[in-house]
């Protein structure tokens, strides 16, 4: 019949399937538009609620905390939902694709993949990074704070130097758009560490350790404290109101709202180490 659905074609079924591994931590591919190049983001068999749209939902709240993210959009391929993020080191000319250049934040740091190797795995050595590599240090050093007090409140703890990026769109690098940032509810509600270190307490996301290295970000304590009270506020009033802009169930929002500005992000952190 006419209006029976089109048939999925097999490469796409394959990837629709719960547990098909494309590389990396989630299934994925690379699409592409009249836009030009997307990476694919499909669901997973261990998925708690749509990961498609709670990572789009967080995409579009870093952008309203003043984060350069990513271009992304949300489609539906055989009643699943799938992310797709825009890749901002191809663009699309008359020729082909004019490929910039593009080092993670893992390579920059001369670090490895590997949990056990934390030694560089550390925003504020990425800040040092960054002055001496960036065309607008400044710039990017805020830009970098920002993202590490956003994903301290949204208990992001997939933030490990291959979600960072340096690229160079010009002859000279500079930070990337943000990507990958995920909520993750089901940690402690006292104690939640991020992926790098962030501050003398380590990797602890708390307010006080984000403050104590302030300066290797060039920021003044007033500018940081100005950065993470603003960033707390757009997340604790709009996160919830992105994710069923962004097609969440009420389900999705019950399932991460207690990843959002945590109580532990105002604890005193000699406290909280202590209770451990």
């Amino acid at each position: 019949m006419d209006d029976d659905p089109a048939p999925i074609p097999p490469q796409v079924a394959e990837l629709l399937q719960p547990g098909t591994s494309m590389g990396g931590a989630r299934p994925k591919n690379v699409a592409e538009d009249a836009e030009g190049l997307w990476l694919a983001k499909f669901p997973d068999r261990g998925d708690k609620w749509s990961n498609a749209r709670v990572e789009g939902a967080m995409l579009a709240l870093a952008a309203e905390c003043g984060i350069r993210v990513a271009r992304h959009r949300i489609e539906s391929v055989a009643d699943k939902d799938v992310l797709l993020v825009q890749r901002f080191d191809r663009v699309p000319t008359p020729q082909g694709y004019l490929r910039h250049r593009m080092v993670s934040g893992l390579t920059v740091l001369g670090a490895e993949d590997s949990h056990t190797d934390r030694a560089r795995w550390s925003y504020l050595l990425l800040a040092d990074e960054l002055r001496r590599r960036s065309a607008h240090p400044s710039q990017d050093l805020e830009e970098l704070f920002r993202r590490m007090a956003f994903n301290a409140l949204i208990s992001n703890t997939d933030d490990h130097p291959r979600n960072h990026a340096l690229i160079a769109p010009t002859t000279q690098w500079e930070l990337s758009p943000a990507y990958d940032l995920t909520p993750n509810p089901l940690t402690s509600p006292e104690k939640r560490d991020l992926a790098m270190t962030c501050g003398t307490f380590n990797r602890y996301a708390n307010r006080t350790n984000l403050l104590s290295q302030h300066a290797q970000f060039k920021l003044s304590r007033e500018r940081a404290v100005a950065i993470i009270d603003q960033v707390q506020q757009t997340v604790a009033a709009r996160w919830e109101a992105l994710l069923r802009q962004q097609g969440a169930t009420q389900a999705d929002c019950n399932a991460v709202a207690a990843a959002f500005n945590y109580p532990g992000f105002e604890l005193d952190p000699t406290q909280a180490l202590a209770a451990r």
